[in-house]
């Protein structure tokens, strides 16, 4: 195990009607709050106006910045930034999941930089003082209301990058399972597949004795089986929208992979799909996922890994060879995205199959991609094939 410093500061308010203590958290960094949310949906829940109740009551002062795009925009990033110089605002709060949260946190260290918002996606080291942020889930998905990341897509270059700062971790969410309630089937199997890849992406690490965040894992991925389909049947099932949701934020809260080493393979590589096709992420993970695990399997040094998975979560017998452990486990694990009602190939996304090779040079760069079994451009481009 590696060392480690721990430190996952977001506070949590989890639970049914837990928006009570919004104004007050905000109120403890200033008078004024930039609201950042997507589309129409949580007006027609009535989030929206329990929200603005809610700061009215408190004199808290609010701007808006609506209309984030499933995957956020540099430019929509630029407009809010813009919106807190302007204004003076205090405070950066997202309602909604990962796209309108991801949004927020690039605002909000956009509005103490000088410079353009897009340097801070491309140099992370050149964040310095980030407005305090904060956020009201409502999809259990990304995971981006308890981590220090944020995925940000530029149009004009095709291009959709991560950045990472401590100053990007939101200072509390309110995370309440009911306002997943009206989240439509397809996002709901989309933001599980989503929660169940960021888990994958911790587990398959090849740091030894990470025998704890391996269990931790494990149950994680328990999770989304179990209740992913739930959720699904039965999207008021207060049980499993809660189970979901709180696996979102233990998925990428940096818990289970405190003491490993974490180089993310399939994500990268999807984030080059979708800055091209600006389709839905979970969805581009579900495809690509099975398909890496095939490739990955065809060395004789990673079947070890994929027969634990198969037995550890799958309920696989050990007698098994582990040959067989591991092609049931990908089987098992293609079948439980389709089972969600999720595409199995990229050619259901409009993707054309001459784009797959520039796709993978950009996905690879000039080096390899990933930690577990590191992909070179052709291996990628391989991939993605079998995908198509």
């Amino acid at each position: 195990m590696l060392n480690f410093k721990y430190s996952i500061p977001t506070e949590i308010f989890f639970g049914k009607g837990q928006i009570s203590a919004l104004p007050g958290e905000l109120l403890r960094y200033g008078s004024s709050v930039l609201l950042v949310y997507g589309g129409g949906s949580i007006k027609r829940a009535g989030l929206y106006d329990t929200v603005v109740r809610l700061l009215s009551g408190a004199k808290i002062a609010y701007w808006e910045l609506g209309g984030v795009e499933p995957n956020p925009r540099i430019d929509t990033v630029r407009a809010g930034a813009k919106l807190c110089k302007e204004n003076g605002i205090d405070t950066v709060l997202a309602i909604g999941g990962g796209s309108s949260i991801d949004c927020a946190k690039v605002v909000a260290a956009a509005a103490n930089y000088d410079g353009d918002a897009w340097d801070l996606v491309l140099h992370p080291d050149k964040i310095g003082k980030v407005l305090p942020i904060a956020a009201v889930l409502t999809i259990a998905a990304t995971g981006s209301e308890m981590d220090r990341i944020a995925v940000i897509s530029n149009m004009a270059t095709n291009e959709k990058l991560a950045t990472s700062h401590d100053g990007l971790r939101p200072r509390f969410a309110v995370m309440d399972p009911e306002y997943t309630y009206t989240v439509p089937k397809y996002q709901t199997a989309s933001g599980t597949a989503d929660i169940f890849s960021h888990v994958l992406e911790s587990y398959f690490v090849k740091t030894p004795g990470v025998y704890l965040q391996r269990r931790f894992c494990e149950a994680l991925l328990k999770t989304c089986l179990h209740y992913g389909p739930k959720a699904m049947t039965d999207p008021e099932d207060y049980e499993a929208r809660a189970n979901l949701m709180w696996a979102s934020s233990l998925a990428i809260n940096d818990l289970i992979t405190y003491g490993t080493e974490r180089r993310w393979t399939v994500h990268p590589i999807e984030h080059v799909l979708s800055a091209h096709y600006d389709i839905t992420h979970g969805v581009g993970l579900a495809v690509l996922t099975p398909n890496w695990m095939r490739f990955v399997c065809g060395f004789s040094e990673n079947l070890p890994y994929f027969a634990e998975y198969g037995v550890n979560v799958w309920n696989l017998p050990s007698s098994l060879p582990q040959e067989v452990l591991a092609q049931q486990a990908i089987e098992k694990t293609e079948g439980f995205f389709e089972a969600l009602g999720l595409p199995k190939h990229l050619s259901e996304l409009g993707i054309p199959i001459d784009l797959l090779e520039p796709m993978a040079e950009q996905a690879a760069g000039s080096g390899r991609v990933g930690g577990f079994h590191p992909l070179s451009k052709e291996d990628v481009y391989s991939i993605l094939k079998m995908s198509y």
